[in-house]
């Protein structure tokens, strides 16, 4: 690889740049404003967010989507263990587009953004999921995203319910 050959992600020419983020497209058996509610309301998401396994408990959820709003979720894991979470909402647009930030370690300023666009597909809804990854390896993208379909297919449940 010569100097000229490469741009300034590092990338050779003709090669695709690593990407911070991966993104997830899902199309869900519930219209539009299901959906936004399963990512939106506060019991909602504790049923969906961590799967089925884990538990959100309301009581130290605290989760209010409204721009600027910081939200912080407890999971209650199998074994008993607990992992927070934290974020801020950035942007609320009802029954179309979400964008939050979130973060496993509460205390630390650096968060992840997540980007959720809904739009009508037949009677359901396509969502458009993306989160910037940055410093992940391709190994760590590729379990965040069999996590996150994880979620999802709880979060269908909840926004068919």
């Amino acid at each position: 690889m010569t100097e000229e050959n490469v741009d300034q992600s590092g990338a050779e020419f003709g090669e695709e740049a690593l990407v911070e983020g991966i993104t997830i497209d899902r199309v869900f058996d519930a219209p539009p404003a299901a959906v936004f509610a399963a990512w939106t309301q506060a019991e909602s998401f504790s049923r969906w967010f961590g799967g089925p396994d884990i538990e959100v408990p309301m009581d130290r959820l605290d989760y209010v989507a409204q721009p600027g709003r910081e939200w912080r979720a407890v999971m209650v894991l199998p074994d008993g263990n607990t992992m927070n979470w934290a974020g801020n909402f950035e942007t609320v647009e009802p029954d179309a587009s979400l964008v939050l930030t979130i973060t496993d370690r509460p205390d630390e300023p650096t968060r992840a953004k997540i980007t959720v666009d809904l739009s009508p597909e037949g009677e359901g809804t396509a969502m458009y999921f993306a989160q910037d990854t940055p410093g992940f390896t391709p190994e760590q993208q590729d379990s965040l995203v069999g996590g996150w379909n994880h979620f999802f297919d709880e979060m269908a449940k909840v926004a068919g319910a």
